[in-house]
């Protein structure tokens, strides 16, 4: 049992349990629970074994020869990810991560949703699609598709605002969760590491945003170029 569950990664899989899309019943009963509550109990004490509740000493030992851990650890400081932090690093703030599977189907973060902003996910196993409901449409448009190394929802543990996407397990995804909870409790027993993971996701922020502006400025170009054709075929 120990081998299998150093095997599958620190000890927080000794508690791991698969998300996966609800029956009817299901559903009405917990109409109301948000996939935060489904991720970490929210309303109950937080288990024993959680990392914002174990000492630093007990953490480090969770994640110490764990394959998996090693693997969040590499995956959090690959490209996709954030290039900024050390490994020793990624493996602290991944021992502040709780592994979670998710099963094929499964929305666990929806676009709009204004309370469960509370967590960031780091893909290890499985791909996720991202899709976004645009104006003019009442089927949601795939904005991209993710795989492993790629962080998810990290904009919204940082400013805690409506989350702009839903993302749904294209397949089975293994992923390290890490929740506000746990970054604040980083902050108090490791703050330079907690601020540079914090400098780290806002570089990608940053990042991501020249992007969209790169795009816009590129439609807005385009925009104005069949205008003028239009003007041109039928001047007024």
């Amino acid at each position: 049992m120990v081998s299998l569950q150093r095997s599958l990664g620190y000890h927080h899989f000794k508690r791991l349990r698969t998300l996966a899309p609800t029956g009817t019943h299901a559903q009405a009963k917990n109409r109301k629970m948000t996939m935060f509550d489904k991720l970490f109990g929210k309303g109950r004490p937080a288990p024993i074994d959680a990392p914002e509740r174990m000492r630093p000493k007990e953490r480090m030992r969770a994640v110490e020869g764990s394959s998996t851990a090693e693997l969040a650890a590499s995956l959090l400081i690959a490209p996709t990810a954030l290039m900024q932090l050390s490994p020793d690093e990624a493996l602290t703030v991944v021992s502040y991560m709780i592994p979670r599977r998710i099963a094929m189907g499964t929305t666990f973060i929806n676009e709009g949703d204004r309370t469960d902003t509370g967590y960031m996910v780091l893909l290890l196993e499985g791909e996720v699609t991202v899709e976004s409901i645009v104006v003019s449409r009442h089927a949601p448009l795939t904005v991209n598709v993710v795989g492993p190394g790629s962080l998810i929802g990290e904009m919204g543990l940082v400013d805690g605002q409506p989350r702009l996407a839903s993302c749904t397990a294209s397949t089975d995804v293994r992923c390290a969760v890490l929740s506000r909870e746990a970054l604040e409790k980083m902050g108090e027993n490791d703050p330079k590491t907690a601020a540079k993971l914090m400098f780290a996701v806002s570089l990608r922020i940053a990042e991501r945003l020249r992007d969209t502006a790169e795009k816009l400025k590129m439609y807005s170009q385009l925009v104005q170029a069949m205008q003028q054709e239009i003007d041109h075929l039928m001047p007024t």
